[in-house]
C-alpha cells in the first residue's frame, strides 16, 4: 500500500513537471509601463502639474490665472518657460524641469506653454491698447507709489494690514513674503478677473495706470515686505524676462 502511494506520488510529480507546474502561481510578464517622459499631451501635462495651483481652466486657483488672455499677451514664451522650468525662488512656485530637479523634459514644458496659449489666448482682450512692459524699466519711488495706491487700490484693498472693504490686504506681511516684485507688477497689470479684480485699465474706469504709476506702486508695496523676505528677494536674480519673479 505504501509503495502504491509512493508510485502515484512519483507519477503526479512527473505529470506536473511535464505540464509546467513549476511556474504555476508565478506572475507572467505584465503590460509595458509607458515612460512618463514620452507624455506630450498638453492637457494631460497641465492637469498633472499646473491645475492644482492655477485652476483647472487656468483661473480661480490660488496662484495667478495663467489662463487670463491679458496675462498671455503680457508674458512671452521665454517668461513662461522660465517660470515652469526654474520655478520662482522665494515663492510657492517650484521648478518643474528635470535639469532643475523637477519631473518634466524640455519638450513637455514647451507642450504645456503651447497648450495654454492655444486654449486661452485671445488677442481681442488687449486690442487697441498698449500693454505696459512685463518688467519695470527702472526703479520705482515708494513715496509716489503711496499716492498711486491711495488713488487706485485703497478703495478695495484698504489702507493697512487689515483686509479692505472689497478685497484682501495687499500690504499684509504674509502676502508680501510670498510674492516677488515682478509678481506684484504682473497682478497690478493683469488684475485677477477670475475674482473680479480689474486690470490696470479699470481700477478707475477711463484712467488706466501709466507704466510709471505701476512701477511706483510696486515699490510702495515692496517697502512693506518683512525684512527677512526682502533680504531673500534681494538675493534672487531679477525676473526681467528670465528668472526670479512670480509670474
Amino acid at each position: 500500500m505504501n509503495f502504491r502511494i509512493f508510485l502515484i506520488g512519483c507519477l503526479a510529480l512527473a505529470l506536473c513537471a511535464g505540464l509546467g507546474c513549476e511556474a504555476h502561481g508565478k506572475p507572467g510578464p505584465g503590460p509595458e509601463v509607458p515612460n512618463p517622459d514620452t507624455v506630450l499631451n498638453s492637457q494631460v501635462l497641465y492637469n498633472q502639474n499646473c491645475a492644482g495651483c492655477h485652476g483647472a481652466d487656468g483661473r480661480k486657483g490660488a496662484a495667478p490665472g495663467i489662463g487670463d488672455p491679458v496675462y498671455l499677451a503680457l508674458a512671452s514664451d521665454d517668461v513662461m518657460r522660465t517660470a515652469v522650468s526654474k520655478g520662482r525662488p522665494g515663492t510657492a512656485m517650484s521648478a518643474f524641469a528635470q535639469k532643475e530637479g523637477g519631473m518634466l523634459t524640455d519638450a513637455q514644458v514647451d507642450s504645456i506653454i503651447h497648450g495654454i496659449r492655444q486654449r486661452w489666448s485671445n488677442a481681442s482682450a488687449v486690442s487697441g491698447v498698449t500693454l505696459p512692459p512685463y518688467a519695470a524699466n527702472g526703479a520705482g519711488d515708494s513715496q509716489r507709489g503711496q499716492a498711486v495706491y491711495g488713488k487706485f487700490c485703497a478703495s478695495c484693498h484698504g489702507d493697512g494690514a487689515a483686509d479692505g472693504p472689497k478685497a484682501g490686504s495687499v500690504l499684509a506681511p504674509a502676502y508680501l513674503s510670498l510674492i516677488t516684485d515682478q509678481g506684484l507688477r504682473t497682478i497690478v497689470i493683469t488684475g485677477r478677473p477670475d475674482f473680479n479684480a480689474p486690470d490696470w485699465r479699470n481700477n478707475i474706469p477711463g484712467q488706466p495706470m501709466t507704466d510709471q504709476e505701476i512701477t511706483d506702486v510696486v515699490a510702495f508695496l515692496a517697502s512693506h515686505r518683512p525684512a527677512a523676505a526682502a533680504t531673500l528677494q534681494a538675493a534672487t536674480p531679477s525676473a526681467a524676462g528670465t528668472s526670479g519673479g512670480s509670474q
